[in-house]
């Protein structure tokens, strides 16, 4: 009415008021009244914004990929904001009047996509799929560590990279030379374990005829042992045998001596008659003679 009009601003939105080009008042959440006409009013948002982002790079070994991610920021310092782009509200609806609010999001992006270029350059195609954590931090920390921002009057609270893809030929050709791989391990594990049920088997034959081998080698000694047992015995029976042996041969010396004495005893006892004999025939031959003179007695006496 009449020019006058009312102005109540959220937490998340800093108000300048300019008034015959000079600042009135300024501050987050403000509520006043305001006339039109001779009033300009700036609206910064302070509060947090997502800027999604997806670009197309060239890696270290000359692939294409794309950078899928999101960025988040916040404005830090709004009058510098407000010096460099125009938030400035008008109409009945209080729209801003210039696309200039649009452009900031795009100038971190270009900020972004030269430092998240610099990085995935650096990384084959196969190092840089899976690079998406390490992209962000080297991207976040050197978004933070450049002036561009503070000369932007931005924060940046936050950086995600939610895929780095190639393009669909490649990404078939890399899964099919992953498939590939998969199918080699498996055949790798099938014959890994079939060489190892082999492996197994061949051990298990191995000590079976380990143990036939230790059986025969005990049943060779104990028939050893029972052969020198034997051979023990058989040598003590020898002994034996040849002791009794000895014992008979001492015994027959003895008795052959025995029957020699007998028959010298014999002999010298046969002698001892023969003479006795002869020295009685001699001596009835002699008496004979002496008495009897008749031939008779000499035909006896030579008979």
């Amino acid at each position: 009415m009449f020019g006058i009009q009312y102005l109540k601003a959220t937490t998340t939105q800093y108000i300048l008021h300019y008034r015959g080009g000079k600042l009135r008042r300024s501050g987050a959440g403000l509520a006043f009244f305001y006339y039109k006409p001779s009033a300009s009013i700036v609206v910064v948002p302070i509060g947090s914004a997502d800027v999604p982002f997806i670009f197309n790079e060239i890696s270290a070994d000359f692939q294409s990929i794309t950078v899928q991610g999101q960025l988040i920021y916040r404005v830090q310092d709004p009058k510098l904001v407000a010096s460099l782009l125009n938030y400035t509200v008008g109409g009945a609806t209080n729209q801003y009047i210039s696309e200039d609010p649009q452009k900031l999001p795009q100038r971190l992006i270009n900020l972004l996509q030269v430092l998240v270029r610099a990085e995935v350059q650096r990384l084959p195609l196969r190092n840089a799929i899976h690079s998406t954590d390490t992209v962000a931090t080297q991207g976040l920390a050197k978004l933070r560590e450049g002036g561009d921002l503070t000369a932007l009057g931005i924060e940046v609270l936050g950086l995600s990279i939610q895929a780095i893809k190639p393009v669909p030929e490649m990404a078939r050709a890399l899964e099919a030379e992953a498939r590939e791989e998969l199918l080699r391990r498996a055949d790798q594990a099938i014959y890994d374990r079939r060489n190892s049920a082999v492996e197994q088997e061949r051990k298990i034959k191995e000590n079976e005829l380990n143990t036939e081998i230790a059986v025969e080698e005990k049943k060779r000694q104990i028939r050893e042992t029972m052969v020198d047992a034997n051979l023990a015995v058989e040598a003590k029976e020898q002994q034996v045998r040849t002791a009794k042996l000895n014992g008979e041969i001492v015994l027959e010396n003895e008795r052959k001596q025995l029957v020699s004495a007998r028959v010298e005893n014999v002999k010298a006892e046969a002698e001892a008659q023969a003479y006795s004999m002869e020295a009685s025939s001699s001596l009835c031959r002699s008496l004979i003679q002496l008495c009897c003179k008749c031939w008779r007695c000499k035909l006896l006496i030579l008979v």
